[in-house]
């Protein structure tokens, strides 16, 4: 019997966003979720490259698009589209994290950001110098790849803290994540300068004027996404004509993108007073509703400007960066077909031994080392409750490089076969740091607060 108090449409409507919407906002909200769908969507990639559909999948990625926008026709296949396309939306997501950090976070008192940006330096300094000392009789490709190593993936990093739970301190996760940032500016300056060929200085002179509008449009405080979306679309197009990689406008849109709101908090206050004090409430009045109507519009205006366009900006495209971009950039990367790939080859491939090593040795190393020198001249000092233990531990963690480290191999090789053998380095020593910093700070103890 059909109960006509619960109409079976209303049950239906309550039932989705119990069974489905809400649990998958909860689980958004958790630390490590992005780096276990990062996880995920890169086993499925491994599996899908090594099974009897492999073909598929490689067909799939090579794929040509056209797409035709103002007399303009782009044709590239899946694969580029994801990673000088999409990727510029993560880049662009990067960009607005590493200005929040410089403006409002950990990064804007330089006492403060001394210690996680040495730590990264050293983390970047020594990779690098393992890789090429590894290749240094190697083929000039080869060489090419001293960037991979220097990559620490946050969301794979952030998500192994934070499964660790209280067994690291707070203060010590905020190293990790600020370390993490600061390296993510020394990839995109070492993308920007090292991985850029065939400069097209027209096109590149047509993005960078696109950069000077929008900054302009900041100036007299223009807001609409309406002028901003194309500009950034024309913006993303010329410096992908330019030769350098078509992700560093998504960086340099995210560094344009205003960290301060249009009105400050006494603003809102007082405008959000008058406006609830120009239609005061009259239950019994037939225009009661509509007055009601009028003022949530008009606090649904100020209380948008109220927020800055950068957090707003982060907080709508944050998810979709984490559990769509950046899940399909692996999907779309990670695939290694090891049945083309001697295990003994790559056990013996400078390549794969520069990646790997430079992510378990040079990050742990480096990171640490770094670290130690900066505490000892003074200039940083330890996170509270952070021991020697957890540094090194951290250090270790840091050498997990899965995302950015295939980007750059992408960009560093052009031999099919040598991406591979960089992708394999990749996976071993990115899994191989993770395991090795997780069981050093499962043994690690907070030191007390004195």
């Amino acid at each position: 019997m059909i109960d006509d108090r619960h109409p079976t449409w209303a049950v239906s409507d309550r039932w989705v966003p119990r069974r489905f919407v809400r649990p998958f906002v909860r689980f958004t909200r958790i630390e490590a979720a992005s780096g276990i769908v990062l996880l995920i969507a890169a086993v499925a990639a491994l599996i899908w490259a090594n099974s009897r559909w492999s073909g598929a999948y490689f067909d799939v990625l090579e794929e040509h698009l056209t797409f035709e926008f103002f007399g303009v026709e782009l044709d590239e296949s899946l694969q580029h589209l994801i990673n000088d396309g999409l990727m510029a939306i993560f880049f662009f997501v990067v960009g607005l994290e590493i200005k929040r950090e410089l403006v409002m976070g950990d990064l804007r008192d330089p006492k403060a950001a001394a210690l996680p940006v040495i730590a990264a330096l050293g983390g970047m300094v020594a990779p690098a110098l393992i890789y090429v000392l590894l290749n240094a009789g190697a083929t000039d490709q080869a060489i090419r790849g001293w960037g991979i190593p220097m990559a620490t993936d946050i969301a794979f990093a952030v998500g192994i803290v934070a499964l660790l739970g209280s067994r690291v301190p707070v203060a010590a996760k905020l190293f990790l994540l600020a370390l993490a940032i600061a390296d993510d500016i020394g990839a995109i300056a070492v993308i920007a300068i090292f991985y850029t060929e065939d400069l097209d200085l027209p096109s590149l002179g047509a993005a960078f004027a696109g950069l000077a509008v929008i900054w302009a449009a900041r100036r007299v405080r223009i807001r609409s996404l309406v002028f901003y979306l194309p500009m950034a679309l024309v913006i993303w197009y010329f410096t992908l004509e330019s030769g350098v990689h078509a992700t560093l406008a998504g960086v340099a849109l995210g560094f344009l993108t205003p960290a301060r709101p249009f009105y400050n908090a006494r603003d809102f206050d007082e405008r959000a007073r008058s406006i609830l004090d120009q239609y005061p409430l009259e239950p019994d009045s037939v225009r009661a509703q509509e007055h009601a109507d009028h003022e949530a519009m008009l606090l649904s205006e100020v209380s948008l400007e109220a927020v800055s366009p950068l957090n707003r900006m982060e907080q709508r495209l944050q998810v979709w960066s984490s559990f769509l971009i950046v899940p399909l950039f692996a999907l779309a990367n990670a695939g290694v077909d090891f049945r083309g790939t001697s295990f003994g080859e790559a056990a013996t491939s400078t390549v794969a031994l520069g990646v790997s090593l430079g992510l378990i040795l040079g990050k742990t190393i480096g990171v640490s080392l770094f670290t130690l020198g900066a505490v000892r001249l003074g200039l940083g000092r330890l996170p509270a409750g952070t021991t020697w233990r957890h540094i090194i531990g951290l250090s270790a963690v840091a050498g997990i490089g899965f995302t950015v480290s295939l980007f750059i191999a992408g960009l560093a090789f052009t031999d099919p076969h040598i991406v591979d053998l960089s992708k394999v380095g990749i996976f071993i020593g990115s899994a191989i740091s993770g395991i090795i910093g997780a069981t050093i700070l499962l043994g690690a103890r907070s030191k007390s607060p004195v």
